[in-house]
């Protein structure tokens, strides 16, 4: 049970980015709702803004899962950074995960790593006691 709770939210972004760019149009710009605001300005909201909405909520549940203590933060920063190699790596590879949107999930996850060692360093400096 353990290792279900410790699985990346970024994952599933991850896993949907893909699956946008495998149906075969990989529309990244295909509008998804649009309106006009007060200002009289319209407001386009596409499948990438859809992605990235869908990253930085899943980046701020990791900011949260990564303040948990117990042997469950480890198995959550080791998850965490095979997702960042795999964002990288497909970053680097893969032609159609050469897009800005791609790379701005890329920086999430790895603002997740560092975010989770970081919360993690400081929670056993604490308990050490040491200055």
């Amino acid at each position: 049970m353990q290792l279900i709770r410790s699985i990346p939210l970024l994952l599933f972004v991850f896993l949907a980015y893909n699956a946008v760019m495998m149906t075969g149009t990989g529309n990244l710009d295909g509008v998804l709702f649009q309106g006009t605001l007060l200002s009289g300005a319209q407001w386009l909201f596409t499948t990438s803004d859809l992605l990235l909405t869908l990253a930085l909520v899943a980046l701020g549940g990791e900011v949260v899962k990564s303040t948990r203590s117990g042997n469950a933060s480890i198995i959550d920063h080791a998850l965490s950074m095979l997702l960042f190699v795999a964002f990288l790596v497909e970053f680097i590879g893969y032609s159609a995960a050469g897009t800005t949107t791609f790379f701005l999930m890329t920086l999430m996850s790895f603002i997740d790593v560092l975010a989770g060692f970081t919360v993690t360093i400081s929670s056993a400096r604490r308990d050490v006691g040491y200055n």
